[in-house]
């Protein structure tokens, strides 16, 4: 059946047609950015899914300083939106200060309004990766697997309150190491 019949027949039965809507882009250009070559320069930021015992699933937002590999901060959660990310960069901007730059992936927590509106009030760069290349964030996908095999693959958590307590726990057993 072609789109003509298709569209006379939704037009017959008063029904509604359905368009696609475009995806929401973000209109900087994407180049490889530069190395950071000093602690704090840049920071990357990616998701990792796990599930509880129970089958219900939570997210961990990781966060990996490029240089020194130390992660300053990693969150748990049902769902880690946009606003939410941006009240872990508040909380640590009190507790270690911020970077100057920020790598993040495409995803729709990154592409925000909420994150952009606050990186430019605090003068942080956003740096996204290039569509289908998540090796122009290296660090955080290495650091990623490590932290699955490391924690989420050893431990079977019952609550959310377990798993944050049991990541952060190991979290800080890596800073100090």
């Amino acid at each position: 059946m072609n789109h003509k019949r298709v569209y006379r027949l939704y037009r017959e039965e008063d029904l509604a047609i359905r368009t696609k809507h475009r995806k929401k882009r973000v209109s900087l250009p994407r180049v490889t950015p530069a190395p950071a070559e000093r602690p704090n320069e840049r920071w990357s930021l990616d998701f990792l899914a796990d599930n509880l015992v129970d089958g219900r699933r939570f997210r961990v937002l990781t966060i990996v300083d490029n240089v020194s590999r130390v992660s300053p901060a990693i969150e748990v959660d049902v769902s880690i939106k946009g606003d939410h990310v941006v009240a872990v960069w508040d909380r640590l901007k009190q507790r270690v200060g911020l970077p100057q730059r920020l790598a993040v992936n495409n995803g729709p927590e990154f592409i925000s309004k909420a994150l952009d509106a606050w990186a430019y009030r605090n003068g942080i760069t956003l740096e996204f990766s290039r569509l289908g290349k998540p090796t122009d964030h290296a660090y955080v996908e290495s650091f990623n697997g490590h932290f699955r095999q490391e924690c989420l693959d050893q431990h079977w958590f019952a609550t959310r309150t377990e798993a944050r307590e049991v990541i952060e726990a190991g979290r800080v057993e890596d800073h100090e190491e």
